[in-house]
């Protein structure tokens, strides 16, 4: 049955608004809404879309998001979650940026940020034990998993990471070699601007989204490279405090550029900037998005496409044991992930009500130490 684009809507309007954590966490919970909760999609297919994420640039929750959507309900599902997606987050987070530009300062969420880390580590925790078994359902996949793992271990590059799996997944399955080429994420700065407009605003915002793989933490070399060192709009201290407030703010974290847009250029540049970021994932998607079927027809890109799968959860592992050593501090943080994985894991409980629970029990810890 077509799901009616009210309820696509509904359902990422609220993550918009509540979903914290950056991409991973954005994942995880997509996973419980779409596949456990409303059966939307298979587990197989939530990885094709997973693996398919993973080989554009841009901000990966955002362009799961669409992918969702188009799958749903075509063009318009595409258009309505990710508009839904951005909308919430690029309000609070402009709301943040005029408290900042008004205020000067940030407002303190320290307290709220340390009970909500562990919850959201329990989120992708449930997120992976739910895919591991689609995902790596052999000896051979779990083999080239561990190797994934390796690699990440050793530094290697995300995007590596996955072209790499899905080129050792065809020659295993096929014992054929095949040419695998990796493209160039690194776009050449340019002639200098020494003056702040909009559709120079806007053209930093689009190359950015149009060549960006990997974190919010690479999102802040590019952007320092061109706000920063080129173009000397924003200062070191604003770009971090920008970061700042893309981690702890719910949403996709690529809303940092409503935050830079409005420090720069008022509400004018928070909107072009936001469009600018995230018009090339609309735009990725859109093109994609039909390929999926074709691909999974096909016997080799069906099998370039279970290497990416396996590299893609590996990923998602990775982020979490990153997250794992800056959320779990304590007594009370190890308590609230405990607590929060057996909720998740026994009892299929929303994620957001685990979410606000441990911000409000972050709060309250942060009054009391």
């Amino acid at each position: 049955m077509p799901t009616s684009l009210w309820d696509i809507a509904a359902l990422f309007l609220r993550l918009g608004a509540t979903a914290f954590g950056g991409p991973a966490v954005h994942i995880a919970i997509m996973q419980d809404e779409v596949v456990v909760r409303r059966k939307w999609l298979s587990e197989e297919q939530f990885l094709d879309l997973l693996g398919a994420t993973n080989l554009i640039p841009g901000p990966n929750s955002t362009e799961m998001a669409l992918h969702i959507g188009w799958q749903r309900r075509g063009l318009l599902g595409l258009l309505v979650a990710g508009v839904a997606f951005i909308a919430p987050a690029m309000g609070i987070t402009a709301f943040v940026a005029w408290m900042y530009v008004t205020y000067g300062a940030i407002p303190a969420v320290g307290g709220v940020l340390y009970g909500v880390k562990p919850i959201v580590l329990a989120v992708v925790f449930q997120a992976l034990t739910g895919l591991a078994p689609k995902a790596l359902p052999n000896l051979g996949s779990r083999v080239l998993g561990l190797a994934c793992l390796a690699a990440m271990a050793f530094g290697a590059h995300e995007l590596a990471v996955l072209f790499g799996a899905g080129a050792a997944n065809v020659l295993f399955r096929d014992r054929r070699p095949v040419a695998v080429g990796l493209v160039p994420v690194a776009v050449s700065a340019g002639a200098s601007v020494a003056k702040v407009t909009l559709p120079s605003l806007f053209w930093v915002f689009l190359k950015t989204g149009a060549v960006l793989y990997g974190s919010g933490y690479v999102l802040l070399a590019f952007l320092r490279a061109d706000l920063v060192d080129r173009l000397g709009w924003l200062t070191e201290q604003q770009l971090l405090d920008a970061i700042a407030v893309g981690q702890v703010t719910p949403g996709p974290v690529f809303t940092t550029a409503t935050f830079i847009g409005y420090v720069i250029a008022g509400p004018w540049g928070a909107v072009v900037a936001t469009v600018g970021i995230f018009l090339p994932a609309f735009l990725f998607v859109a093109v994609s998005g039909p390929l999926i079927p074709r691909i999974r027809e096909s016997k080799v890109a069906g099998a370039f496409l279970d290497g990416v799968n396996v590299a893609s959860l590996v990923l998602m592992a990775w982020v979490t044991l990153t997250l794992a050593r800056s959320a779990v501090v304590d007594v009370v943080t190890a308590g609230l992930l405990a607590f929060g994985a057996f909720m998740l894991l026994n009892y299929r409980v929303n994620a957001t009500g685990l979410v606000v629970m441990g911000a409000a029990v972050g709060g309250l810890a942060s009054i009391f130490r």
